[in-house]
């Protein structure tokens, strides 16, 4: 178990007075002069052993040094040795294996303990510490040791394992946070295209057929009756459109199998509908799909079917009545090709390509050609009309 937060902390604080106080009682039990201090020491290091590990290890290392040369003093000894306040030395070293950062400070802490208890057999001349182990208890020394080692070595990967799974989950975290972002983005980014299809396109057809009516309202009655109609029809279509729409909003996309409504489903022959209204708005369009049946997916006959719808709205509101539109639509190795060509009722490029040239009804047409992973180009035809050419690549059913 590892607590964290300030129950952690407190935790750990309290560990670290108890392993102080163990080493601050075991130097009572000595009567020389500095036994009491060179413990005292000791455990008051050992309080920053989470920290400085390496330091406190090494503070820790010096003062066994100083013990072991007061011990051989050759009036007085100062100070016992070994004394059972030298477990400091293994207390600091499992500091250094289990809260190093570094990949070698584990083995360096582990050999350096190792080392000086093997000068125990032989003493350290220069200093004037003369051997004080058998190599018999040499063996029980690194047997310790190496118990003490790799005790903390398993509590360090046992850390630096749960630090990992921690690191690893927060990731997952702020990908699900980065997934769930541009998925609201993808549903906004559709959302503004279908609004722009939807009010652009029905609005375009009934301003003009409204126009007409006008016009011949008093001249001819049955055609300005046919015009109401399809100005009724349009705004009827495009009332469905946006209480879907709306409905996507509230309610997210759900589809008949989940207990929502229905979605509509857009497919290939509704092109001949709105190219039919466009005829009604005084275009003359022209209408080709070689397309076999349930060759297309619904979402790719959708983004062919959009395609076509703005790109007629756009004649409709920059050309005007008299245009011609020529509209092909074919498939060609699994590639469906869509081909829309208008003569721009006669104007010039410059003066016809200009209204063209940007808005959101290209930027949404290429955007749907994109996302379906298909390719997609427009711009003005020499003399005058536009041209649009998309290919968008078929799963067949």
């Amino acid at each position: 178990m590892t607590p964290s937060g300030r129950y952690g902390r407190a935790v750990a604080r309290a560990c670290d007075i108890g392993v102080a106080l163990v080493v601050l009682a075991a130097a009572q039990y000595y009567g020389g002069d500095y036994d009491l201090l060179l413990g005292g020491l000791m455990a008051l290091s050992l309080l920053a052993r989470r920290r400085f590990p390496a330091t406190v290890m090494a503070v820790v290392l010096a003062l066994g040094v100083a013990q072991f040369v007061l011990y051989d003093l050759p009036d007085l000894p100062l100070a016992s040795a070994p004394a059972s306040y030298d477990v400091a030395v293994l207390f600091a070293m499992m500091s250094v294996v289990h809260h190093s950062r570094t990949t070698w400070m584990p083995y360096l802490a582990g050999a350096v303990v190792l080392l000086a208890t093997a000068t125990g057999t032989v003493g350290v001349p220069a200093l004037g510490i003369e051997p004080f182990a058998e190599p018999e208890s040499l063996l029980i020394f690194w047997g310790l040791t190496l118990t003490v080692w790799l005790t903390a070595f398993a509590l360090h990967t046992r850390r630096l394992y749960a630090e990992s799974q921690a690191a690893r989950a927060r990731h997952a975290e702020r990908e699900q946070e980065q997934r769930v972002r541009l998925a609201a983005a993808r549903e906004r980014a559709e959302i503004a295209r279908e609004l722009h299809d939807v009010v652009a396109h029905s609005l375009a057809v009934m301003i003009l057929q409204a126009d007409g009516a006008g016009a011949v309202l008093r001249k001819s009655p049955d055609m300005a009756e046919s015009a109401l109609k399809t100005i009724a029809a349009t705004g009827r279509d495009a009332i469905d459109d946006m209480h879907r729409i709306v409905r996507v909003l509230r309610e997210g996309n759900r589809d008949s199998a989940d207990g929502g409504p229905p979605r509509r489903l857009v497919t290939l022959d509704e092109i001949q509908v709105v190219a039919e209204r466009a005829r009604a708005a005084g275009l003359t369009v022209d209408v080709s799909v070689e397309v076999g049946e349930g060759r297309l997916s619904p979402a790719e006959e959708m983004t062919a079917f959009r395609i076509v719808q703005e790109c007629l709205t756009n004649v409709l509101r920059h050309a005007g009545a008299g245009a011609g539109v020529d509209i092909r639509l074919h498939e060609e190795q699994g590639t469906l090709l869509i081909d829309v060509v208008d003569d721009g009722a006669g104007a010039l490029v410059g003066r016809g390509a200009g209204g063209r040239s940007g808005g959101n009804g290209l930027v949404g047409m290429r955007e749907r050609v994109e996302l379906a992973g298909g390719a997609f180009e427009a711009g003005p035809r020499l003399g005058s009309g536009w041209h649009v050419r998309a290919s968008i690549p078929t799963r067949t059913k």
